[in-house]
């Protein structure tokens, strides 16, 4: 009998014991962005490395979507961190009272080691600076070369017969690459002038695209001849073999955006989100960088990557500002 007693109990130390580990829940972090698939291969890889115990989702989706969601679900929303999302978006989630304010999570002034023109006025307690993206013309030179063109020097080149159907651009609307072209052929040109030339692109084009990186990725399909887009991602598909790209930066300089990281209004109090956008701040946006995007970011710091321009002369792209952008996506009608 007392042999029966005490396996009896230890079956009931066993059936508490499972109990409270199966309550145990593993912590979750879910970061929305909308940068590129090898970044976000290297992120989830070292988030993993760093976390074992927690399990990070991260989700790909257009900038314009990230907002949108954020936006409408605001501390609802699945996602707890927002990263790599374009500075117009962000500070348009700001003024919505969208992201947490981060004062006071820090116990060092974390913009000390940004350059100042990487860190957007008025959002210091809110935005993490991750990354300067530049804009190319990228072109497919075996499409070129299959289609007898050639190659063009000059934006109004683009409009020319012998592009029809051979163009793609992100669309202003769902991508911060896209609306940096036209931002800055709008500064460059006015906005009339601007807004005649997309006129003429659109004809031309394939598609605009719901995200920056679908130009290159219509490039390497060859079903594009020439897309406005990433620099950095044009770059990375070079370096790994595909030598028929050419990134080209007309007379007018390559647009540029900031992109920043930031956590969703609510989610700072979780313990394993600020200690995944700690990491991020201290160690993964300068790795990133360094392989992937080098342009200005952190002070007194440059980087090297291979088949990225040298010496970029960048657009003028001031005016970027939330009245600016809505004002400007209301007149585009592609």
């Amino acid at each position: 009998m007392k042999k029966i007693i005490a396996l009896f109990l230890v079956f009931i130390a066993l059936g508490i014991g499972v109990a409270v580990t199966s309550c145990k829940k593993e912590e979750t972090v879910v970061i929305y962005t909308s940068t590129e698939d090898y970044n976000m291969e290297l992120m989830q890889k070292r988030l993993n490395e760093r976390f074992p115990n927690y399990k990070i989702e991260i989700e790909y989706m257009s900038t314009s979507n990230v907002a949108t969601k954020v936006l409408e679900e605001g501390e609802k929303c699945e996602a707890d961190i927002v990263y790599a999302l374009e500075y117009g978006y962000l500070e348009k989630l700001i003024v919505n009272d969208r992201l947490a304010d981060l004062k006071g999570e820090y116990t060092t002034n974390i913009f000390e080691k940004f350059e100042e023109d990487a860190i957007l006025e008025g959002a210091e307690n809110y935005i993490i600076p991750s990354m300067r993206t530049g804009g190319g013309i990228i072109i497919n030179n075996k499409v070129l070369r299959e289609r007898g063109i050639a190659k063009p020097t000059c934006y109004a080149d683009l409009l020319k017969p012998e592009f029809k159907n051979l163009l793609s651009m992100p669309s202003p609307k769902a991508s911060g690459t896209g609306y940096t072209f036209y931002l800055s052929l709008v500064n460059c040109w006015g906005e009339q002038a601007a807004l005649n030339y997309f006129d003429g692109f659109a004809k031309n084009a394939i598609s605009f695209t719901s995200s920056g990186s679908g130009p290159v990725n219509a490039l390497v399909a060859g079903e594009a001849a020439v897309g406005f887009g990433m620099i950095s991602q044009a770059a990375e598909k070079i370096t790994s073999g595909l030598t028929d790209l050419e990134i080209l930066v007309f007379e007018e300089g390559a647009p540029f955006g900031m992109y920043g990281a930031a956590v969703v209004k609510g989610k700072e109090t979780k313990t394993a989100v600020m200690e995944v956008m700690d990491y991020l701040y201290a160690d993964y946006l300068e790795e990133s960088c360094k392989l992937f995007y080098p342009e200005p970011v952190f002070k007194g710091i440059t980087y090297e990557v291979a088949n990225f321009p040298a010496n970029i002369v960048y657009s003028d792209m001031s005016g970027n500002t939330i009245s600016r952008k809505e004002d400007l996506l209301r007149k585009w009608k592609y």
